[in-house]
């Protein structure tokens, strides 16, 4: 049977007894993941953009939208009509795939479904019926005709009245291009030599045309017919996932976000059971005893002592253990064995678990506590040049400087239904006029010109500038939030309470419609002290069950907008005093406050364990925060009604959960939790709770040995499919991690150093500080692009990967867009801590930088270029007795030295620890450090032949010349890693086999950041 008659009879038995089809919701989608789309039209209504991405598209000329027997409703392109796509809908991609529905009225040739491209010679295109003579199902990528890939399917050809689905693959890495027809791959070309910017603006998308029913080389429109439900997504999407989308759009069900059925992707596979790396060379793995307390399951190591063959020294081995969900294993007093596995080797080693009766632990105090950020100051290196540290710095407080308030003042103003100042302008993406989750753009610009203000003591005119922004930003807020809830004009109605909200004029709903026509600006109606980007629906349409989405009767995690503007609003308070930003701040405290308290267990628990929509960033932190600066009792009962139960604590009864050291968070949105746990440090801070200090600390050994990556990050699943979750089942990054759509988002990283340096307040364990350090130079350094504050959201980290970068000017913010605000306004914040006594200086980063200790009348500067030195000079400038507690790298294994004063000191420092020297310190007093660098691997846990190569603190990406699906091979000796690098390490620069490595934070081009290692 011929391949046309094939599919045509498929689409006639799924489409035999179909009435109708609704579009198939928009949390998409079809077991991809929301991450992977770019843009979706549906095509019903209207021509908007049903993703996050606000990437609305507009019809020209005539078009009508009609009724359909099998989607409901369609739009119909006749005559003049075709449609326009915002020329950005391309930025930052690296892959592409085209889909859509279309239903041809007239069999004619020269009909164009979409082309998308620079110009006429320089696009990719559909036409369903061929051009000129060719009447076949062509599709069509080419660049300046120097490069054409024209894919024509002879067999195949679309019926006239006839839905058809059609997609174009365009996948970079595989260097493949793929169409597809109702599910079938109908052609392919393979070697492609071609990138996405060869055909479009990538970076600015200034040039690009992006039509749906014309050619860029038409003046009027050619397509006759009916389109539906038409995606663009930012991966080469394969033939089972293509299948899926097809299949279920004629099925009446909703995709299901994260779903995923079976691996999709073309990582290379490896033997389970092949020795790897270092495991080739094993002889034995220790056994351990370890003790938990009844109810709390063990703490293992994820490093094991092993004996290696013929006198090898290898590192400590890797083990998984067995994670269960609960700890019915450990209700009773008694003893009992886990067997750990060790990849690619039969060796299990033994841990025996001793449960014990409970006792009551010893509460971990407050121990430590951060300077200010007007008391440390980053300096060039000892060299006189910028650090990475300064330049990163520049690029963002430069560029905030340039900003106008306004911008992020206008969807406030929008709110609330007031004028916009001659000259406002809306900000972008995330917040524009119908995005759900505007206003949260608003809240990291407070806090970034906060941290820029304390910041720019070494340039008055500067920080006067972000003095003034403070000050209008406040003053406007506090203007708006005092009209809420009380009438617009004397004598008229109103409603003061919070928990009275009515529904909006005209409505019968409680609706999340954001548009010109549709929001409700009643503000005398919200309840007293409300203020946010948007009307109050969201937070009620939580309350009643509501789910993400972008549909009026769905919302976007309106706490999590909340809290960043909280947070900004108190820290504006503490570097200035400002006690209207405290005020507004305390309005919408005793708002939530009214609200919550009424709600009863069953239903929080519900609200915040709903993906993106129940996501509350770090509410119970910031109302832990406000009760601290206010003493308001209200508060801290607040910051409770937001305790997660089921990941903190398992279930109401508090049984188990992460309290119990129990893994609950697997599979999950990872910065939707990661914040909580934050949170929940803070709540211990503030209630001396221990179970809450437990939480984060349980939480953080499982992030960080469990599901990071080199880098530092934490988050990039593919299954369940979706770059921003964890991983299904922890120390399975290779299995199940690794998304193709990138992974390790920016922001989650952001939060886990904030995470690690609160918990190192508490407990001063070293590996905190070597975690941090990792995420710092490898993860946010490394984010930033290197001629602007563009900057990442999805780090890719698969071979020949490229970073891509967005929001160069400040004007459209993704969630990794405004952490990175404040990332790189405080990146001196975690330098130095003092003891709480001030008896203590830790100094936790080699960083140029001067440090002014006010308490005890002290200055130290640090002179250095680390890391491109392996050393540091510490001059202390005043006089006094504390110990100088000095941080020894875990991964400096090839000495740590001292000289004080030009004298070698007698000292032991071992790797992973804190030097302490103890004195009385004299003005002028040197202290002189010096660590040598060396060579090491850091493997993916199972599969360890697949490993990144650091240098020292510092990650070394391969710097590669094109795209590819597979692994950097490299050989190394297994006695001597570096035996075989060449290079400079004064530059940071190395080459193996005549390719470059780069630190991964100066690395902007095609890189690896993993490698295929094999020893010898």
């Amino acid at each position: 049977m011929k391949l046309y008659k094939i599919i045509t009879c498929f689409i006639c038995v799924m489409i035999a007894g179909l009435v109708q089809v609704r579009a198939q919701g928009d949390q998409i989608l079809d077991g991809i993941g929301e991450t992977g789309l770019i843009a979706r039209y549906v095509f019903d209504k209207d021509a908007k953009d049903w993703s996050r991405n606000n990437l609305h598209a507009e019809i020209k000329g005539d078009a009508k939208f009609v009724k359909d027997a099998l989607f409901k409703n369609v739009l119909a392109l006749s005559g003049q009509a075709y449609i326009i796509l915002p020329s950005s809908a391309l930025n930052n991609v690296e892959s592409i795939s085209m889909a859509g529905w279309i239903k041809l009225n007239v069999p004619t040739s020269d009909q164009f479904f979409f082309d998308f491209g620079k110009n006429q010679n320089s696009h990719a295109y559909v036409a369903p019926l061929g051009t000129g003579k060719n009447e076949n199902f062509t599709t069509a990528v080419s660049e300046n005709r120097n490069k054409d890939y024209t894919l024509s399917s002879s067999k195949v050809g679309l019926p006239k009245d006839r839905w058809s689905h059609l997609v174009l693959v365009i996948d970079v890495p595989s260097k493949t291009i793929k169409a597809f027809m109702n599910g079938v791959q109908v052609s392919q070309k393979g070697e492609i030599e071609l990138e996405l910017s060869d055909i479009f603006n990538v970076e600015s998308g200034e040039e690009n045309q992006l039509y749906i029913g014309k050619a860029i080389s038409q003046n009027k429109a050619s397509l006759d017919a009916s389109i539906h439900d038409f995606r663009i997504y930012r991966i080469g999407l394969t033939n089972n996932q293509v299948k899926g989308i097809f299949e279920n759009a004629l099925k009446k069900r909703d995709g299901v976000v994260n779903e995923r059925k079976e691996p999709q992707d073309n990582l290379p596979e490896f033997s389970r059971t092949s020795p790897q790396l270092y495991n080739e060379f094993l002889a034995s793995v220790d056994d351990i005893e370890v003790e938990t307390q009844v109810g709390v399951l063990p703490r293992l190591p994820r490093t094991l002592k092993a004996t290696y063959k013929n006198g090898l020294e290898g590192p400590q081995v890797k083990v998984t253990w067995p994670a269960p969900d609960d700890n019915s294993e450990v209700l009773k007093t008694g003893t009992y064995t886990i067997n750990g596995s060790v990849a690619g080797t039969d060796l299990k080693p033994k841990a025996t678990v001793n449960v014990v009766e409970s006792t009551i632990a010893e509460k971990p105090a407050r121990a430590l506590e951060a300077f200010d950020l007007d008391q440390v100051s980053l300096e060039s290196n000892a060299n006189g040049q910028n650090t990475k540290f300064i330049e990163n710095r520049d690029k963002f407080i430069n560029t905030l400087a340039q900003t106008n308030p306004d911008s992020f003042l206008y969807m406030f103003r929008n709110a609330f239904g007031q004028e916009q100042p001659a000259g406002a302008k809306p900000l972008g993406v995330w917040d524009t006029q119908e995005t759900k989750l505007r206003g949260h753009a608003t809240g990291h610009y407070l806090t970034a010109i906060a941290q820029a203000y304390a910041s720019t003591g070494y340039d008055k005119a500067l920080q006067q500038n972000f003095a003034d922004k403070m000050e209008y930003m406040v003053n406007t807020l506090y203007q708006l939030s005092q009209m809420s809830g009380k009438p617009a004009e004397e004598g008229g109605d109103f409603n003061a309470n919070p928990t009275a909200v009515p529904m909006g004029p005209g409505k019968e709903i409680y609706s999340s419609d954001l548009s010109e026509e549709g929001i409700r600006t009643d503000y005398w109606n919200w309840g007293e002290g409300f203020i946010s980007a948007y009307p109050p629906d969201q937070f009620i349409m939580l309350e009643n069950g509501a789910v993400y989405g972008t549909e009026e009767t769905k919302i976007w995690a309106p706490y999590y907008t909340l809290h960043k503007i909280l947070a900004g609003l108190m820290d504006i308070y503490e570097v200035s005093g400002n006690e209207k930003a405290l005020a507004v701040a305390e309005g919408m405290g005793d708002w939530v406050y009214g609200r919550l308290s009424e709600l009863p267990t069953d239903t929080l628990m519900s609200m915040w364990n709903r993906y993106i929509a129940g996501e509350f960033g770090g509410m119970n932190e910031a109302m832990a925060r406000l009760y601290r600066i206010t003493g308001k009792d209200t508060y801290l009962e607040t910051a409770r009604l937001f305790d997660n139960i089921k990941v903190f604590f398992g279930d109401a009864s508090h049984s188990h959960g992460l309290a119990k050291n129990v893994d609950t968070f697997r599979g999950l949105h990872a910065n939707q939790h990661i914040p909580q746990i934050v949170g929940a440090l803070e709540m211990y801070r503030d209630s001396d709770k221990p179970e809450y200090f437990n939480v984060a600390d349980n939480f953080w050994v499982k992030a960080t040995n469990d599901y990071m990556y080199s880098i530092g990050g934490v988050a990039g699943a593919r299954n369940p499919a979706n770059a921003e979750c964890f991983i299904a089942q922890p120390g399975t990054l290779y299995e199940n991690g690794l998304s193709a759509g990138g992974q390790n988002e920016t922001c989650a990283t952001y939060n886990m150093l904030k995470l690690t340096r609160n918990l190192f307040l508490y407990e001063q364990r070293p590996e905190l500080m070597d975690y941090y350090e990792r995420g710092l130079y490898n993860h946010i350094l490394a984010s930033v692009a290197e001629d602007s504050p563009a900057n990442t959201y999805h780090v890719p980290l698969r071979p020949g990967s490229k970073k891509s970068f967005g929001n160069p000017n400040m004007t459209g913010f993704t969630c990794c867009n405004g952490t990175a605000l404040e990332s790189s306004t405080k990146l001196q914040n975690s330098i130095y801590f003092k003891g709480a006594d001030n008896k203590a200086l830790y100094v936790n980063l080699y960083v140029p930088s001067t440090l002014h200790w006010h308490e005890n009348n002290i200055e130290l500067t640090q002179e250095t270029n680390f890391p491109k030195e392996d050393h540091t000079k510490l001059t202390i400038n005043g006089k006094g007795k504390f110990d100088l507690k000095l941080r020894v790298p875990g991964w400096a294994t090839n000495g740590f030295t001292v000289k004080i004063n030009g004298k070698d000191q007698k000292v032991k420092a071992t790797p992973g620890t804190y030097l302490s020297l103890s004195r009385k310190w004299k003005d002028g007093d040197t202290v002189e450090l010096q660590m040598p660098f060396g060579f090491y691997l850091d493997p993916i846990m199972d599969q360890q032949n697949i490993a990144s190569l650091f240098y020292g603190p510092v990650l070394l990406a391969a710097q590669e010349d094109e795209p590819r699906t597979d692994w950097r091979k490299v050989n190394f000796d297994a006695e001597n890693i570096g035996a075989s690098i060449k290079g400079n390490p004064e530059e940071l620069t190395f080459e193996i086999d005549g390719v470059m490595y780069k630190p991964f934070y100066d690395t902007y081009g095609r890189h690896s950041v993993y490698l295929d290692v094999d020893l010898d």
